[in-house]
């Protein structure tokens, strides 16, 4: 379930080259998500590990995590 919903929010990232040395990337819907690298592949993976981050805080608090494509997340809570 978090794999694929990772997988769907690299697929929908927008890369920009901030500098000569430099790559960001966000992802459109899940604000708050950005991730730097000094090459392409490296901010891939570190945009990776962000989106994975911001899905398990969201998850501790509660709070709801928007759809994207056929992917995603239902929080409920422990009874």
């Amino acid at each position: 379930m978090i794999t694929r919903y990772v997988e769907e929010a690299l697929l929908r990232a927008k890369y920009e080259r901030i500098d000569d040395e430099a790559w960001a990337a966000t992802v459109p819907g899940l604000r708050g998500v950005i991730a730097t690298g000094s090459r392409l592949e490296a901010c891939r993976r570190d945009l990776s590990e962000v989106v994975e981050g911001w899905i398990l805080v969201r998850v501790s608090r509660g709070l709801t995590i928007p759809k994207l494509g056929r992917a995603s997340i239902r929080v409920k809570k422990a009874s």
